[in-house]
């Protein structure tokens, strides 16, 4: 039995992270995998999607190569080979893992690994095969997948998750997204923009719930711009899949409708993979599907940790990267410091793009404090302009009172980029007048961030 200081279970971008991290600081490290190194995050989540995401907005400068004064003669769209480029791209990050295993050093397990009383894990290989190893300190990284409603029951052809999503064979001509948090609001660009006729259904009053109104506005305004369908406050309550196509039956405050579609992608959600990983017999405490930890992720068992989106905090990569990170950290005797939840960021990568971190502006009041708010319009914007995208705007929420920064919201061309400025101002908690007396480059879009700043403060010039 081979034994190990750390054993990471998942090698997705929590697991993958934590095990190079853990190497870093002299631990004898192993990972162990089912699938592809990785995880869904470069085979099946972030990263795939964003290359089907380029191909989509490439497509569209295309359409639109008259507005810059090019003419652009017999162009098309080839589904099959976007498709293709996609995966390419999920292989190549997924050797790049493989690489980054072999020169740190690290032993890559593969086989479904189940968790066992005495700090043990018992991996049973692709052909039955069962092998014990054993570590000091387990950390349980095996991430999340897409969540199934009963009234949406996947069967991989009609009604589809994400993964089917990516690499379907044709494209359809009349899709169907249910849920329009990042995932549903990503597909919805990129099947809208390859042609297909999409409609968003969403529960609650608003696209993209989590994120400030006004960002839920402009978007809503775009998308429907676009000529895909909103519909808000709507519950799909019955899919009928016995014909060619589907029937979705809608719920609205207006009554039922039914929808006509070759494909409904279900997008509301994850749900953890915390089922048969031996969590019983070893008797650590979860909470409906996640597990339980403490600031610094040890489980109530000591010796096994968990990190990612198995545990309560966001379901995000870079979440994940960071949790994992600083478990391993600590594990070393280093002083560290538990993650701010509260200034994480949040990205979604249709056109125009969305960043957020910190309160809305709901949230702020709700939380009683009185508010400067700025906002300051891409379309006042020297380089938005000469770039072509003028839609949207940086908006930003200060504390009156102490001038905290206490969330930015942009929705625009390459704001995922942005967003960081106010990721790192919030973490020095750095003033807006800093922020103004910071010189920012001209012309660029991150000039929008000083200008919102500005506005927020009464000091506006290009407004």
């Amino acid at each position: 039995m081979s034994n190990f200081d750390v054993i990471v279970l998942g090698s997705g971008p929590g697991g993958y992270v934590t095990a190079i991290r853990a190497s870093q600081l002299g631990f004898k490290t192993a990972v162990i995998e089912k699938e592809n190194l990785g995880g869904v995050c470069l085979n099946w989540g972030c990263i795939p999607t964003k290359a089907l995401l380029k191909s989509a907005q490439v497509f569209e400068y295309l359409k639109h190569a008259g507005d810059y004064g090019l003419t652009v003669d017999g162009f098309d769209k080839d589904f099959d080979a976007v498709v293709k480029r996609s995966r390419n791209v999920a292989d190549g990050m997924s050797k790049g893992v493989q690489f980054l295993m072999k020169k740190n050093k690290i032993e890559v397990i593969d086989g479904f690994g189940k968790l066992m009383p005495g700090k043990k894990v018992m991996v049973t290989d692709a052909n039955g095969k069962e092998t014990e190893y054993s570590a000091n300190n387990i950390i349980i990284a095996t991430g999340a997948r897409s969540r199934e409603l009963p009234s949406l029951p996947q069967d991989g052809k009609k009604i589809i998750g994400y993964r089917k999503a990516m690499t379907l064979d044709k494209q359809p001509k009349k899709m169907v997204v249910v849920g329009s948090g990042a995932i549903g609001i990503e597909f919805a660009y990129f099947y809208n923009s390859m042609g297909t006729e999409v409609t968003v259904v969403e529960f609650l009053p608003n696209v993209v719930p989590v994120e400030d109104e006004d960002i839920s506005k402009q978007l809503e305004r775009t998308f429907k711009k676009s000529g895909i369908k909103i519909m808000t406050s709507s519950e799909v309550t019955k899919v009928d899949t016995s014909g060619e196509g589907v029937k979705v039956t809608v719920k609205t405050s207006k009554g039922e409708e039914i929808i006509e579609a070759d494909i409904v992608l279900s997008a509301v959600g994850i749900k953890s993979n915390i089922e048969n990983i031996g969590l019983e017999e070893v008797g650590i405490a979860v909470d409906r599907d996640k597990i339980l930890v403490n600031d610094y992720y040890q489980t109530n068992i000591p010796g096994y940790y968990a990190i990612g989106d198995v545990t309560p905090g966001q379901a995000l990569a870079h979440v994940a990267s960071a949790e994992g990170i600083l478990c391993v950290e600590k594990l070393a005797g280093m002083h560290v410091e538990p993650l701010d939840y509260g200034n994480i960021p949040g990205c979604t990568y249709c056109t125009p793009e969305i960043a957020s971190v910190g309160l809305t502006e709901k949230q702020a009041k709700e939380k009683g404090y009185e508010l400067k708010v700025g906002k300051f319009p891409f379309s006042a914007s020297g380089k938005a302009k000469a770039s072509g995208t003028p839609d949207g705007f940086v908006k930003v929420i200060f504390d009156a009172k102490y001038g905290e920064w206490l969330g930015c919201h942009m929705i625009g061309a390459g704001v995922t980029d942005m967003i960081a400025e106010a990721v790192v101002a919030r973490k020095l908690e750095t003033t807006g007048h800093e922020i103004l007396k910071a010189v920012h480059p001209h012309p660029t879009m991150s000039e929008a961030v000083m200008e919102a700043v500005a506005d927020a403060y009464g000091e506006v010039i290009h407004l």
